[in-house]
């Protein structure tokens, strides 16, 4: 950070610290306080931009699951429609095109298993706790402990 808390004058008005140019000026509560108000509105910034970055990579994932899940769906429901078509030609005509109507449906029935085992893998996959942001916290609040101390 830009500041650093240094020896307070016999007035306690006034403190020596670095400004970042170096040249050990003398600087007022004022402009310390200023200081540190400023550092802390960049850092809150700083999370909430985090924050929004991690929470979209989460969204992705959970998209991706329900996708999954969608799919799933569709092909559930071409198995219902194969196995329909399956169960009316073998009572119809017990001809083999009823088997053929039968291979399709396990094949659609196969497809929604595989869909939803993965979409349900990526939803588990998510972790909408933003690790790295919790993180970054606990290191701000120790930032910000050194700075009161």
């Amino acid at each position: 950070m830009s500041t650093a808390a240094g020896d307070y004058g016999s007035e306690g008005s006034t403190a020596t610290g670095s400004t970042g140019s170096g040249n050990g000026e003398t600087r007022s509560i004022g402009q310390i306080v200023s200081d540190i108000t400023g550092d802390m509105s960049t850092l809150i910034h700083q999370e909430m931009d985090l924050a929004k970055a991690e929470m979209k990579q989460e969204v992705s994932k959970l998209g991706k699951g329900v996708g999954m899940f969608g799919g799933a769906g569709l092909a559930g429901w071409f198995t219902l429609f194969f196995l329909s078509f399956a169960l009316t030609y073998l009572l119809d005509n017990w001809m083999p095109v009823e088997l053929a109507a039968l291979i399709v449906a396990v094949l659609w029935g196969i497809v929604a298993a595989v869909l939803a085992l993965r979409g349900r893998k990526e939803i588990k996959d998510a972790n909408p706790a933003l690790p790295t942001t919790q993180q970054t916290l606990k290191e701000d609040a120790q930032w910000a402990r050194t700075l009161k101390s």
